[in-house]
């Protein structure tokens, strides 16, 4: 599965890309669930932020995006960012 998370907004408002192929990776079945939760349980439509706030865009194979903001993320939703990215969301 690849998993795509961009992050944009912010103070400096640079966008911060990350892709994972979760193939061969020892927590693939964790991270591909966490995705598939991300998808499914997020509405569609981008989701109003805060001023100076993060929105994210996460892709899960091409096919399927979602659109998040902060405040107010999922704890599913932070893990997967956290991780992808590899730093806090």
């Amino acid at each position: 599965m690849r998993i795509r998370v961009i992050r944009s907004g912010g103070l400096l408002g640079m966008p911060r890309r990350a892709e994972v192929d979760t193939s061969g990776l020892p927590d693939s079945a964790e991270l591909e669930r966490l995705a598939l939760e991300v998808v499914t349980e997020t509405p569609s439509g981008a989701a109003p932020g805060v001023p100076d706030g993060y929105q994210y865009i996460v892709t899960v194979d091409d096919r399927r995006s979602v659109q998040f903001a902060d405040p107010g993320l999922s704890d599913a939703q932070r893990e997967l960012v956290e991780r992808v990215l590899g730093e806090g969301a």
